[in-house]
């Protein structure tokens, strides 16, 4: 089974009905899989990313820009969307990690790339044997992840980010 890493723009106004009722946002998930413009993957590059930007794994980082795909605010705990609950992130709170990430370059994250330690602390998915290859892959999901809290931040939308 893959991990697939989602992000799903919406309004403050959506945001706050998943909060009441998260069975909509199911309902939002399912309906959006095949044609929604606010839905967004990042495949499996969402722990690669992580380690990029703090130096560690999902399992043990502590770092601020963990929350652009884990910001410790769940929908609803009880949920499971596939690989757990859905977190999300306010409009303000999106701006502001958009200003953090907008200013790294793919030249910042590959000099934090370090495939024998990402093997160490076993980030997902484990193919950082692969290289450039693997770094590229990272990096196409870094890129996607910004222009996404970009567009999201012109539009003062939230962000809901889940794995399934």
């Amino acid at each position: 089974m893959s991990m697939i890493g989602n992000l799903l723009r919406v309004k403050q106004s959506e945001l706050e009905e998943y909060l009441q009722n998260s069975s909509l946002l199911e309902d939002r998930i399912n309906d959006d899989e095949t044609e929604n413009k606010e839905l967004t993957d990042i495949d499996k590059s969402w722990d690669g990313i992580i380690f990029l930007l703090t130096g560690q794994s999902l399992a043990n980082a502590e770092h601020n820009l963990v929350r652009v795909l884990f910001s410790g605010q769940l929908i609803d705990e009880e949920q499971d969307l596939g690989y757990g609950p859905a977190h999300y992130l306010t409009p303000k709170q999106v701006a502001e990690l958009n200003t953090e990430i907008s200013a790294i370059t793919i030249n910042d994250l590959k000099l934090k790339f370090n495939p024998q330690k990402m093997n160490e602390l076993e980030v997902y998915p484990t193919i950082w044997d692969e290289g450039d290859d693997a770094f590229d892959y990272v990096a196409d999901g870094f890129k996607t992840l910004q222009d996404v809290f970009a567009e999201a931040t012109k539009k003062g939308e939230a962000i809901i980010t889940f794995l399934n």
